[in-house]
């Protein structure tokens, strides 16, 4: 089955720059899992999930020892990359970056906010999972920093946010409304009344975008794409939660640099 991705225009524009941001199908995993889960941590059989990453490292052009990911901890760290590591070695962290051809970045999400970083003049790209944890402590512009000690120029850097919860699709309590509150006042405007006494509507795609706009990037892009509300299309830790299911999979966004023939 040929796997189904989404691209950002502004990336694709870019030369020797691959990237994509893969939902569920084309996989073998079965079940909850079906079908392109990614995601070691999950509970979905090893085998299948091996077999997912290496149909994805194939349609980004690497080997499959060469599509990292990462054990996301909703942090603001950021690692450079030189060269791949064992999936068991794998780096507590939630941003990578590197300028090293033929090594694909790979960040697992199921409502947090995919971001993907290129800088083609410089030959840098990164790659960052920003749920609100790591939206509110500076994981964007922790990445940013890092692609700059590569070399790479932000008025250069081009961004993209793939599939992520969406406003409609995120209620959250007062407790969450004011830890940001507490950060910036101004927060408020990522903030919608809610059916629910006392919960409002959080805009995390909204809130990151203000952060990459804010950052003086040559562009962003939100492809603007709902992870609760595409069911078939895109894992959800929420819908999931919500349907009472035990488990769910992790949609794989990927960058990558050319190696050179």
């Amino acid at each position: 089955m040929t796997l189904f991705k989404h691209h950002a225009k502004t990336l694709n524009q870019l030369p020797h720059v691959i990237h994509g941001f893969y939902g569920r199908k084309g996989g073998v995993s079965e079940g909850i899992f079906a079908s392109l889960n990614c995601g070691p941590g999950s509970g979905d059989d090893p085998a299948k999930v091996t077999e997912n990453r290496a149909r994805v490292a194939r349609d980004i052009g690497v080997e499959a020892p060469r599509l990292l990911t990462l054990y996301q901890i909703h942090s603001p760290k950021v690692v450079t990359v030189t060269e791949p590591w064992a999936p068991e070695d794998r780096p507590q962290a939630d941003a990578m970056v590197t300028n090293q051809p033929g090594l694909a970045l790979g960040i697992l999400t199921a409502d947090c906010g995919p971001l993907l970083f290129a800088d083609a003049e410089a030959g840098v790209i990164g790659a960052a999972h920003s749920g609100w944890q790591g939206a509110l402590s500076g994981v964007l512009e922790a990445t940013l920093t890092a692609m700059e000690e590569l070399g790479a120029d932000r008025a250069r850097i081009h961004a993209a946010l793939g599939p992520t919860i969406s406003q409609t699709a995120y209620e959250v309590g007062p407790e969450f409304r004011e830890r940001f509150l507490n950060e910036n006042k101004d927060f408020e405007r990522f903030f919608e009344s809610s059916s629910r006494a006392d919960h409002a509507q959080f805009d995390l795609p909204g809130f990151i975008a203000a952060a990459a706009q804010g950052a003086g990037l040559a562009s962003f892009e939100d492809l603007a794409l709902c992870t609760y509300g595409d069911e078939a299309g895109l894992f959800s830790y929420r819908r999931t939660t919500h349907l009472g299911e035990p488990d769910y999979g992790r949609n794989i966004s990927v960058i990558a640099l050319q190696a050179a023939p």
